[in-house]
């Protein structure tokens, strides 16, 4: 399903004809949209509300251009409900309280009200609340949009009381019969070739709306034959790739860089970093990032991988963007090559967790230095073995709290440099026993 785009209805009075291409391709039936197939399918959740006949509370979240407005006008004539529309970047309490006492009026007349509330992570905690009463009271259906993630914008007590769901970006094939649909409502073909058509789709990056409006720019000039990949750019600018550097975009592909080091994926963790170098990472970022992914995943398994993300960091300083940008890309490779362990991080995170457990308990008398009679008397340093002096130069002395048990936290991995270091570990263990 899918033709989703969230514009007005046409201005009174204005033609036909002039009406934007978005507002004439409005779907009139849920029915006939395009994608979103994982909400409105028969088993999907929508799909089996309106079954039911037990329409909920909503929120709709993904980006801009996928058919939130559309789909919640739709659902407002489904269920014979009176759609409001309002967003939470121009309205404030006194608008709130005008829409909630005419949706109690109506509801006093039998009539329901949908609230379609665009941006709804825009009103703040006091604003959220306000709709509460009159979503328990059943004055108003709620059916709020965002495209910022609603576990972080949202408030536990709204969430509590909706669905979310979940809409996406636009696939190539959605976008394609979007287009289809366009050309027979401007009863001609688009003026392009076969590559064009498909950089055109691209161009909208998953946005329907985006599309339909580069449709109608094209459409609008005067050429004779079909233009090629080449014509097209040179008369359209690319549509800018969605990323916002605090929002969930940032957070999503920064995480999804991470995983593909961890992957041993270079192409993946080339592919990720540059996403977020075009979308206006500063790079400064993604050093301090790179390097924290060398020494939690890489750790001692390959102990010159720290180095590298040192010295990319160093070089980008030294020569800024775009050159220095290429010694991170090559840190980014060489990272996701790498062999991989977490014994390091785990091992100081377990040690983290013991010094809380333990935190007030002394060191073992043999291992503190007496630099006073008195504290030679105390017994302070006595019974210290200079390991030097020891077989092997192991001592094998306990160095924990005398009342806590000897706890195993570094447990290297058979990869890489640590191979080398689990023998260390294993002979030493040896040799304890041994000793003791």
């Amino acid at each position: 399903m899918a033709d989703l785009f969230d514009t007005g209805e046409a201005p009174i009075g204005q033609p036909q004809g002039h009406r934007p291409l978005a507002d004439r391709l409005r779907p009139k039936a849920l029915g006939e949209v395009i994608g979103q197939e994982q909400v409105l399918g028969d088993e999907a959740p929508l799909g089996v509300m309106l079954a039911a006949g037990s329409l909920g509370s909503l929120i709709f979240w993904g980006p801009p251009g996928v058919g939130k407005t559309t789909i919640a006008r739709l659902l407002a004539d489904v269920t014979d409900l009176h759609f409001i529309q309002i967003s939470a970047i121009f309205s404030g309490v006194a608008d709130l309280k005008k829409v909630f006492q005419e949706a109690k009026h109506r509801a006093a007349n039998g009539q329901g009200t949908l609230l379609f509330v665009d941006e709804i992570h825009r009103f703040n905690k006091a604003q959220q609340d306000g709709f509460l009463p009159y979503m328990e009271d059943g004055t108003i259906l709620l059916v709020g949009a965002t495209t910022e993630n609603p576990s972080f914008e949202l408030n536990a007590a709204l969430l509590s009381r909706s669905q979310v769901l979940i809409l996406t970006r636009l696939t190539l094939a959605d976008l394609e019969r979007l287009a289809q649909r366009a050309e027979r409502e401007l009863d001609r073909a688009l003026p392009l070739d076969g590559p064009a058509r498909e950089a055109l789709l691209e161009m909208a990056d998953g946005d329907g709306r985006a599309l339909l409006n580069l449709i109608e720019q094209i459409m609008a000039w005067k050429i004779e034959g079909k233009l090629d990949t080449e014509g097209l750019a040179s008369r359209l600018m690319r549509r800018a790739a969605k990323y916002d550097k605090s929002g969930d975009e940032h957070y999503n592909l920064i995480s999804a860089l991470h995983k593909s080091v961890r992957g041993s994926d270079p192409d993946a963790a080339a592919y990720w970093l540059a996403r977020m170098l075009t979308g206006g990472e500063d790079p400064r970022y993604l050093a301090r990032r790179i390097t924290r992914m060398a020494v939690e995943d890489i750790g001692l398994a390959d102990t010159h991988a720290h180095r590298v993300c040192l010295d990319a960091w160093e070089t980008y300083e030294r020569l800024g963007s775009p050159e220095g940008e290429l010694a991170l890309g090559q840190a980014v490779i060489y990272l996701a090559l790498a062999p991989k362990s977490n014994a390091g991080y785990a091992a100081f995170k377990a040690a983290m967790r013991e010094a809380k457990k333990t935190g007030s308990e002394p060191p073992p008398k043999h291992i503190l230095n007496a630099p006073t009679k008195l504290m030679k008397e105390q017994g302070f340093g006595a019974g210290y073995a200079y390991d030097h002096d020891a077989e092997d130069a192991f001592s094998g002395q306990n160095y924990f709290p005398e009342t806590m048990k000897r706890p195993v936290l570094y447990q290297p991995v058979e990869r890489g440099f640590e191979r080398e270091l689990k023998k260390r570990v294993d002979y030493f263990a040896k040799l304890r026993m041994k000793r003791d």
